[in-house]
């Protein structure tokens, strides 16, 4: 168990009857606006960390702060229903809330386009589809037991294929500003399946501001390959966030992507610092589950967002990496398994670890 619920664990001792008082996780469904009716589940993790987890969205993660501040971006429409059918052209940019992390997937990752396989649209399905939760593991301080979790399962399928399972876990331990989720992908069907996962992780202001700093490491080019580009240039300090910009409005966007590095165990490190809060959002993965990070910038007037993507491809879409050769196939009963760490740190020590990503 980490020093910080041991801690807490300690402080606690005699005092507190009800985990509600500490944190834990509360179900709720929406009852106003474009996601009434929507099952949510609010996690606080007594640490100052707590967000929305959107049950009927994929276990999506919409709103996330860390005491006052705000991590996540949230798009103009925020949280919206699923709608299933919105696997058309463009049309996932209408369900699209942002937030601290929207799944891209589970076959497609990338624009529309139709061959000799299908038509996808923009990014998959699998964000519009409701998960049957099957474990809530509440926290229980009184016996000595800090950690929680929810796990659901959701479904990207149809009648003769393909037919894939996402298996989610989110969780924590009360005391820590950390969120863990853990996603086992499953092909349940009887023929072999085409595979794209790509984590969408959506920050925004206050995190991002000016002055705030952009962690990554790794080989880059910009999606446009314009050794040019007015964002990704070796000229241009891209991990600097800057102030609004007005060649952003609209759909102004600028997008590297990046053979990410790893460190002697395979593990990969992105994030954000902004040193006028004080603290670092930090996002760990394994490299050889997820061999990609994409840098989306869009730094539009009250659009001001930033995402890392952690992916098993650039967003290229299904169609071109078959052509290339790195679409990954699932046969009948295999299964791949994938892990995303979030941890707000404020000890400099830690912040400064981090940061050096930027120098290697």
């Amino acid at each position: 168990m980490d020093n910080n619920t041991e801690e807490l664990k300690h402080r606690m001792r005699g005092k507190v009857g009800n985990r509600c008082q500490v944190g834990g996780i509360e179900l709720a469904v929406l009852d106003n606006g474009p996601a009434r009716g929507s099952r949510i589940a609010w996690i606080d993790t007594g640490a100052g960390l707590r967000y929305k987890v959107l049950l009927d969205r994929g276990m999506d993660i919409a709103e996330a702060f860390y005491q006052q501040h705000s991590l996540a971006w949230m798009s103009h429409s925020g949280p919206v229903n699923p709608q299933p059918m919105s696997d058309r052209g463009i049309d996932w940019l209408r369900t699209f809330g942002g937030g601290l992390m929207t799944t891209c997937g589970l076959s497609h990752a990338g624009g529309p386009e139709e061959d000799t396989f299908g038509s996808r649209g923009l990014h998959g399905r699998i964000s519009n589809t409701p998960a049957e939760l099957i474990q809530v593991d509440q926290p229980d301080p009184l016996i000595g037991k800090m950690d929680f979790c929810l796990v659901g399962e959701i479904f990207e399928s149809q009648v003769f294929g393909p037919h894939l399972l996402l298996r989610r876990k989110i969780s924590g331990a009360l005391g820590n500003p950390t969120l863990r989720v853990e996603d086992e992908v499953v092909n349940r069907g009887n023929t072999q399946a085409p595979h794209m996962l790509l984590y969408h992780l959506n920050l925004g202001w206050p995190l991002l501001d000016e002055g705030a700093e952009i962690v990554w490491s790794g080989n880059w080019h910009s999606r446009d390959q314009d050794p040019n580009n007015r964002i990704f240039n070796l000229f241009n300090n891209f991990k600097a966030c800057p102030a609004p910009r007005a060649d952003h409005a609209g759909s102004g966007e600028d997008v590297a992507f990046i053979d990410v590095a790893a460190d002697d165990a395979g593990r990969c490190f992105t994030g954000v610092y902004n040193p006028r809060l004080g603290f670092a959002l930090q996002i760990a993965f394994e490299k050889k589950q997820l061999p990609w990070l994409i840098n989306w910038q869009h730094w539009g007037t009250n659009e001001y967002v930033m995402a890392l993507e952690p992916g098993t491809n650039p967003p290229i879409g299904q169609a071109k990496a078959r052509e290339e050769g790195t679409l990954i196939f699932l046969e009948p009963g295999e299964s791949r398994s994938y892990r995303l760490d979030f941890e707000v740190l404020h000890e400099p020590t830690a912040i400064e670890t981090l940061t050096k990503w930027n120098s290697i």
